[in-house]
């Protein structure tokens, strides 16, 4: 089992930053990343990474997400500049390894 602790989200104006992190319990080996769903809406894909850096992103975010990983912490992170009204979303770290396992989610909630 892989427990998966976010933090970071929070409220922020439009064109702000904020930096989301997920900490795994234990060593991660495999892809991680983050998706988001607003109500009403499905959850998509924001960005994601593999153990060994190679990055994938929706885009919607591409150029203003940046996800990054540190393996020694078993934490990954989600720079997100220039943020939109748009991005307002739960946001949810997910770890692949046989199988999904997801954190509680963040909110992130941008205002115009």
């Amino acid at each position: 089992q892989v427990q998966l602790v976010e933090s970071g989200g929070g409220l922020v104006q439009a064109g702000g930053s904020l930096r989301l992190s997920c900490a795994a319990s234990r060593s991660i080996f495999s892809v991680m990343g983050w998706y988001r769903q607003d109500p009403g809406k499905q959850r998509e894909l924001v960005a994601d990474i593999t153990n060994r850096g190679t990055t994938n992103y929706a885009d919607s975010v591409k150029g203003r997400f940046t996800i990054s990983r540190d393996n020694a912490k078993n934490t990954v992170y989600l720079q997100m500049n220039s943020l939109k009204p748009e991005d307002t979303a739960v946001y949810y770290c997910y770890y692949r390894f046989v199988r999904d396992y997801w954190g509680q989610g963040t909110q992130v909630t941008v205002s115009s």
